[in-house]
């Protein structure tokens, strides 16, 4: 078999990837808000089968999601609806659990809550400050991005263009205790009304990025192999990350950063602030899991695309196709010769995780196989197979 290669969004570039048998893999799981949106779908369903396939070729995966359970967003939203942050944060994530089964997505190894990790949290920032890499002004800390020379190597955009994306998701560049209007929240001071844990600053509560690195350290240690999440995260949330975690502990912080596409609705990037959002919720009522699989998987991770009608059409048809082949006898004569899609469905995984064109080497089989006078027992075993690394169920 063929090389993996995975595109690293660090290089810019595919690479071969590692040929070590154990790997260590974290993704930014959710801030519990809000309910499942076809975004949040798209990066855990892609996630799942990059894991699946991994495991196939037999390598040993830790693999690790967290929550983010404290929160700018979730205190505002508690706030808003008067629901205590925690419970919020219970109940949002209880629906995104169920979501996640109903996609037959498989659960981490751990799944850390970052407000269960204040202590690595707040000895991290320690050592930050020790190495002279954060400073604190009126009990918050912040990273001080100008010790660090490389900062803006894994989003590629200059400080001109930091500035407004800070601001739009979730930073302040016009905080008056900053050195520079980059610098980050490591460790910020209460709010009145707010949560807070005691530190060596004073009450108060982590940072956003400080969370990622003290969990991902914790469970994995240096370097982790792959660091994936949404696109939307390169800037400010993985660049933070990375800057912060490589100054604490001196070391390679990731091998490989994976980051999956966004998502179009009605001609604009699905947000929240624009209304032009898909929930998994809603799509439950109408589609089956395998149908709303068939669609995510159908589109490459790094790929942006529009979700419509007669896209979601057109997954339903797929896996309507797909049912057939369970059902028709197999036939007694000679075997039909399943080698080259076999070939081509690897190559197409081999290849960047290319659910798209393994998922059109399916169906090509499938349509050759129902048309077939031959024997088809190897393309409905084959078919078996695929469905497990591409996490679909089969289904009558």
């Amino acid at each position: 078999m063929a090389n993996l290669t995975i595109f690293n969004s660090l290089s810019e570039k595919k690479e071969v990837f590692s040929s070590r048998k154990k790997i260590s893999i974290y993704v930014c799981g959710v801030t519990p808000y809000d309910i499942t949106h076809l975004g949040h779908a798209f990066t855990y369903v892609s996630f799942d089968m990059i894991i699946r396939y991994l495991r196939y070729l037999n390598y040993e995966v830790k693999y690790v999601q967290n929550v983010t359970d404290i929160d700018d967003d979730i205190l505002k939203k508690a706030k808003e609806t008067g629901i205590e942050w925690r419970l919020l944060g219970e109940k949002n994530f209880s629906l995104f659990l169920d979501d996640l089964q109903w996609l037959n997505i498989r659960q981490p190894d751990f799944f850390p809550r970052a407000s269960d990790h204040i202590p690595e949290i707040i000895s991290l920032i320690r050592t930050l400050l020790k190495k002279g890499f954060a400073y604190e002004k009126n009990r918050t800390v912040y990273f001080d991005v100008s010790k660090d020379h490389e900062y803006g190597k894994l989003s590629k955009i200059n400080p001109e263009q930091m500035l407004p994306l800070l601001k739009e998701r979730g930073g302040d560049p016009s905080d008056p205790n900053k050195k520079n209007p980059l610098d980050f929240v490591l460790w910020q001071k209460q709010q009145p009304g707010e949560p807070f844990w005691e530190s060596p600053w004073g009450r108060g509560r982590p940072g956003w990025h400080i969370e990622c690195s003290a969990m991902s350290m914790k469970y994995l240690g240096v370097p982790i192999d792959i660091h994936g999440g949404g696109g939307d995260l390169i800037y400010p949330h993985h660049e933070s990350e990375l800057a912060q975690s490589e100054k604490a502990s001196g070391q390679l912080f990731v091998n490989f950063w994976l980051h999956t596409a966004m998502l179009y609705y009605q001609e604009a990037k699905m947000s929240k602030s624009l209304g032009n959002m898909v929930f998994v919720a809603d799509l439950r009522k109408k589609y089956s899991a395998n149908t709303v699989r068939l669609l995510l998987l159908s589109h490459h991770y790094r790929q942006e695309w529009e979700y419509s009608e007669p896209e979601i059409a057109r997954a339903e048809k797929l896996n309507d196709l797909f049912k057939r082949i369970w059902l028709v006898q197999s036939g007694t004569g000679n075997e039909i010769e399943i080698s080259s899609f076999r070939n081509d469905f690897f190559t197409a995984l081999n290849n960047d995780f290319n659910s798209q064109q393994a998922l059109q080497v399916l169906e090509h089989m499938v349509n050759i196989s129902l048309k077939t006078d031959k024997n088809i027992t190897p393309a409905k075993a084959f078919l078996n197979l695929a469905f497990n690394i591409l996490g679909l169920r089969v289904e009558y």
